[in-house]
């Protein structure tokens, strides 16, 4: 079995970093890159770009809902249109960032809010395809959601994830909170192999 170990990158702003990517990225297979919305601008999306370049690492869009205050992991009301406008905004601003390295879009996975919301909101399913349909690439999401079923109903690829980091409650759906503690690294690693050795999550 091969496991593919993706992280969320480039997550900080202006002067501020949060995050070791320096070394974190050298142990990844993909990268998760902020596009502005949650945290990120234009500086920071460049010099991660040019990082996961250095180090083979493939990049991936990590869109977020416009919420710089709640880092993205609050819920916002809007429409289809408004939500996939949102999203291949940002998309398209870490493209370009990827021409100018000459690499290539490898794959979209929604941030915090967002993503729980395409995992049970259709609309919103619906609006990150739309925006899949522009960039083509697989979308990352979580199995017995409508991640699952309506990204690849849409045409997509859909490549499920197992969050190490995060909780689980007892019907296997994921736990986001507002504010994220640190997980205790042996744990995580344990939580990890029981997950792959034993296809359980909690």
């Amino acid at each position: 079995m091969t496991v593919t170990l993706n992280c969320d990158m480039g997550e900080g702003f202006g002067l501020y970093r949060l995050g070791d990517d320096e070394g974190l990225m050298p142990l990844i297979s993909i990268a998760n890159v902020a596009c502005g919305f949650h945290a990120s601008d234009f500086n920071h999306m460049r010099k991660t770009v040019r990082l996961a370049k250095q180090h083979g690492v493939s990049v991936g869009a990590h869109p977020s809902l416009p919420d710089f205050q709640g880092f993205g992991r609050r819920e916002m009301k809007m429409s289809r249109e408004e939500m996939a406008n949102c999203l291949i905004y940002q998309i398209g601003a870490l493209k370009g960032f990827l021409d100018a390295e000459g690499m290539s879009l490898n794959h979209i996975k929604p941030h915090g809010a967002l993503y729980g919301m395409a995992a049970s909101q259709e609309h919103i399913a619906d609006a990150v395809c739309d925006a899949a349909d522009v960039f083509k690439v697989p979308l990352l999401g979580m199995i017995g959601t409508l991640h699952e079923t309506m990204y690849p109903a849409r045409g997509h690829e859909f490549v499920s994830e197992f969050y190490t980091d995060l909780d689980y409650d007892d019907d296997g759906s994921l736990i986001v909170s507002q504010v994220h503690e640190a997980f205790d690294a042996n744990g995580a690693a344990a939580k990890c192999l029981r997950a792959i050795n034993e296809g359980k999550a909690t």
